[in-house]
C-alpha cells in the first residue's frame, strides 16, 4: 500500500510539472505571435490558486521581462521589417492619375537592387489623415496685410483645412486635427464625424493663438510618434492633457496634410532629426506652403520688411533667405515621403490644390517589401519604384510619386 501511495505521489508531481511546462510553452507561443498585447492580457486576467500557479505566474513575469528587453519600437530599420511604400502614378503630360495598375506592373529597387513586393493593395481603402496646422502668433505677424492685398496669415492657414473637411472628407475617412505653436495640441482626435471636424476648425477661427513660437519639427514628431497633447495652442482653452497615439500606431492608409510656413523657432529636435523621423515613417506628407504669401509681401515692401533687412523675431532673423529655406524644408519633407509640396500665393488657388491633394491621397497604391540587405550602420537607403504598362502608356510619360529613402538602423554594439 505504501509503495502504491509513493507511486501515486510521484505520478501527481510529474503530472503537475508537465502541466506547468505545457502552460508555459503555450504562453511563450502566444507571446511570440502577438507581441506585447499578449502579456498585457495575461496581467489583466490573473489566476490565483495554489503555490504551483504562483510559481508559474512568477516564471511568466520573468520571461516577459526578458522578451521585453529584446523588443524595439515599431521601425522599418532592420532587415526583418517590412518597408511600406505608398505610390501614386500619373501621366507627366496630362497630370492625370493612372488607375487600374496591378502588382505585376510595379518594381521596387533599394539602392539599385530589385526587391520582392510582398504586400500590395489598391487605392480602395478610406483615408486616415492628420491635418497639421501652424497656429501661432508668428503667422499673424507675417500675415499682416500689405495695402489690403493679402488677408491675415491665420485665415490662410485655416482656409485649406476648412475646404478639405467641407468638400473632400468622405464616409469612413478618419481625420484628426492638430494645431501647433510652442507645442502641438490635438484639437480633435481621429473621427469620421464631419460635424466634429467642422467644430474644431470653427474653434480655431473664433480663438487666437496663445504663443509666438512655431515649432514645426516637434509637431511632426508628435503626429507620427504620438505623445501627450498639451492644450496650450488657444488663449482660452481649459481642456486637460491627453494621450495621442500618432500615425505610427495606425494600421491603415495614412497621410499628413501640413499647412504651414515652414519656419521653426525652437523645436527640441533639429531638421536632420525631423527628416529622419519623417522619412522613416512611411507616411506621405502633403504640404500647403504659405511662405509664398510672405515672400510676395517681402518683395512688395510690406510691414514685414520695410527696410529690406528683414526683422528680428524671438531671436530669429526673418528675411527673404529665411523664408526660402523654410520653403525648401517643406519641399524636402514632401519629396522624401512621397507626398507633394504646393506653394500657395492666393486664396483662389486653394480649391484646385485641395482637389489635387484629395486625388493623390485617394489613388495611393500600397506596396511592401522586406529588404534583402541586413546591414545596420545607420546609413540612408534610396528607394525607387518603377511602373511598366507596356504599350498602354509611353514609359517616358509615367511618373511615380513615392517615398525616396529611409535610414537603416545602427548596430548598438559598435
Amino acid at each position: 500500500m505504501k509503495n502504491f501511495q509513493r507511486v501515486a505521489i510521484v505520478f501527481a508531481i510529474a503530472l503537475s510539472v508537465a502541466l506547468i511546462g505545457s502552460s508555459l510553452f503555450l504562453n511563450d507561443q502566444t507571446f511570440a505571435q502577438a507581441g506585447r498585447k499578449s502579456s498585457e492580457k495575461q496581467k489583466k486576467n490573473p489566476n490565483a490558486s495554489g503555490d504551483p500557479e504562483e510559481q508559474r505566474k512568477e516564471q511568466e513575469k520573468q520571461e516577459e521581462k526578458k522578451v521585453d528587453k529584446t523588443i524595439s519600437p515599431p521601425s522599418i530599420t532592420i532587415g526583418t521589417d517590412i518597408v511600406n511604400v505608398e505610390a501614386v502614378v500619373f501621366n507627366k503630360k496630362t497630370g492625370a492619375v493612372i488607375q487600374g495598375i496591378k502588382k505585376e506592373n510595379f518594381e521596387i529597387y533599394e539602392d539599385g537592387i530589385k526587391q520582392e513586393i510582398e504586400n500590395f493593395s489598391t487605392p480602395e481603402a478610406p483615408v486616415t489623415m492628420v491635418l497639421l496646422l501652424e497656429y501661432s502668433k508668428l503667422v499673424d505677424l507675417l500675415g499682416l496685410p500689405a495695402g489690403g492685398y493679402f488677408e491675415y496669415g491665420r485665415v490662410e492657414i485655416l482656409r485649406p483645412a476648412y475646404e478639405f473637411v467641407s468638400r473632400f472628407v468622405q464616409p469612413k475617412d478618419f481625420i484628426s486635427i492638430v494645431a501647433y505653436d510652442i507645442r502641438p495640441t490635438p484639437i480633435v482626435d481621429f473621427t469620421d464625424d464631419r460635424n466634429k471636424l467642422m467644430s474644431a476648425i470653427n474653434l480655431l477661427i473664433r480663438n487666437n493663438p496663445a504663443f509666438s513660437e512655431s515649432n514645426l519639427f516637434d509637431a511632426l514628431n508628435f503626429v507620427l510618434r504620438g505623445g501627450v497633447g498639451d492644450s496650450v495652442v488657444l488663449e482660452e482653452n481649459k481642456s486637460e492633457k491627453s494621450e495621442y497615439a500618432g500615425l505610427y500606431e495606425v494600421n491603415a492608409r495614412t497621410a499628413i496634410l501640413l499647412v504651414a510656413s515652414g519656419l521653426d523657432t525652437f523645436s527640441k529636435i533639429n531638421f536632420d532629426q525631423a527628416r529622419k523621423i519623417v522619412e522613416n515613417s512611411g507616411v506621405p506628407v502633403y504640404v500647403i506652403g504659405t511662405g509664398n504669401l510672405f515672400l510676395k509681401m517681402y518683395d512688395r515692401g510690406s510691414t514685414l520688411d520695410p527696410g529690406r533687412g528683414g526683422i528680428l523675431y524671438n531671436g530669429i532673423q526673418i528675411d527673404r533667405m529665411t523664408l526660402l529655406q523654410a520653403a525648401n524644408t517643406l519641399k524636402t519633407f514632401a519629396d522624401t515621403t512621397g507626398g507633394k509640396y504646393f506653394p500657395v500665393t492666393f486664396a483662389g488657388e486653394i480649391p484646385a490644390v485641395m482637389q489635387s491633394i484629395s486625388a493623390l491621397v485617394r489613388n495611393q497604391y500600397s506596396l511592401g517589401y522586406t529588404p534583402n540587405n541586413s546591414r545596420r550602420e545607420g546609413k540612408r537607403r534610396k528607394i525607387l519604384v518603377k511602373v511598366n504598362l507596356g504599350d498602354q502608356v509611353d514609359p517616358k510619360l509615367i511618373v511615380v510619386q513615392h517615398r525616396q529613402s529611409y535610414v537603416e538602423g545602427g548596430d548598438k554594439k559598435k
